[in-house]
């Protein structure tokens, strides 16, 4: 029995949806231009600090948060329930970004400007639950922009499909899929704008 359109379009929908979920595409985005730019020692000591003070926090706290059912999903498609994750989120980053700045004198760019973001996407939530994998998508198609504009041209395709795809398996409506793709649009082109200024 062949499968109808319809459940199609929904298991490729979250096969678009899971995969380029916002930790997803950021990894993508760190290989890609680690792969430009540095060697696998110096990819390797970059990465470690990011894995060690967000991704594997964040990571762990979303699932024990699902696992004591204060979150009904991996997503954290609940309005409500995205208050939290955003603090603990916000709160991962700018442990990083101080250590960074402690150890190396310096400020990860990418990281803070991936904190503005969430800050605003914090603040949006009060009105509106604004897609965080739509906007995520599109500051990653910023951040491959600044390293070749075909990939920044190809992620943009795919943050446009990723948002077609939260829309469809109903996690967001249109106007929350727009108002985080206004977001990240705006904080990209500021990203961008800062990143031309600092390269020159």
């Amino acid at each position: 029995m062949t499968k109808s359109p319809s459940s199609l379009l929904i298991k490729f929908s979250k096969l678009i949806s899971n995969f380029f979920n916002p930790l997803n595409s950021l990894i993508i985005y760190f290989i890609i231009y680690s792969a430009k730019n540095s060697t696998l020692r110096e990819s390797a000591l970059q990465f470690l600090p990011i894995l060690a003070f967000t991704i594997i926090p964040i990571s762990g706290f979303i699932v024990w948060k699902v696992k004591k059912k204060d979150y009904t999903d991996l997503d954290v498609s609940n309005r409500q329930q995205r208050k939290s994750l955003y603090f603990f989120i916000a709160g991962c980053i700018l442990v990083y970004l101080a250590f960074i700045y402690l150890r190396y004198q310096e400020i990860d760019w990418v990281l803070f400007f991936l904190f503005i973001l969430l800050v605003t996407m914090q603040v949006s939530n009060y009105f509106i639950k604004s897609s965080m994998h739509t906007a995520l998508n599109i500051f990653v198609a910023a951040l491959l922009f600044a390293i070749e504009p075909i990939f920044g041209g190809i992620w943009l395709g795919i943050s446009v499909l990723v948002g077609i795809s939260r829309i469809i398996l109903k996690r967001h409506t249109l106007a929350e899929v727009l108002s985080g793709s206004l977001i990240a649009g705006v904080i990209s082109f500021i990203y961008l704008y800062t990143h031309i200024q600092i390269s020159n």
